[in-house]
């Protein structure tokens, strides 16, 4: 295999990895989260008090169902992915640690969802994304390509 089609396929492969994990977020996980309104929200946050922060549950409720569900959209679509990961890998440690910290629930899910949106920081979205989309018009417009 040639260096042109090993970096296709990379590509694709993170294509395919951003659309499986953001569009399952948004659909398993924030979509019903962010619809819930301040209730739920509040519901959310409240889970923090485990680690000391009674303050604001509306406020910590509604960023972590806008982690799950319109970071992971931006992530699907590949427009502002490493901001985008990067707010969702600290909701899903806060989740990870509350299963672990509580013996409530299996952390496993939280700790996978925590490895793949860290793994989504380090690397670039891809060829096949907004972010590369947008940094092609830049480049062809005489901007600076970083």
């Amino acid at each position: 295999m040639n260096d042109a089609s090993r970096s296709r396929l990379t590509d694709l492969g993170l294509l395919v990895l951003r659309l499986g994990f953001g569009l399952g977020f948004l659909w398993y996980h924030g979509w019903a989260k962010l619809m819930g309104g301040p209730e739920q929200w509040a519901g959310l946050g409240g889970a923090l008090e485990r680690y000391g922060i009674t303050f604001l549950p509306v406020a910590w409720g509604f960023a972590a169902a806008f982690a799950e569900s319109v970071c992971g959209l931006l992530i699907a679509a590949g427009l502002y992915t490493r901001w985008a990961s990067s707010l969702l890998a600290i909701t899903m440690l806060v989740a990870w640690l509350g299963h672990v910290f509580s013996g409530q629930g299996s952390p496993a899910h939280a700790f996978k969802n925590l490895a793949v949106a860290a793994g989504l920081v380090l690397i670039h979205p891809g060829r096949y994304s907004v972010d590369a989309w947008l940094a092609s018009r830049r480049v062809g417009a005489g901007g600076n390509p970083s």
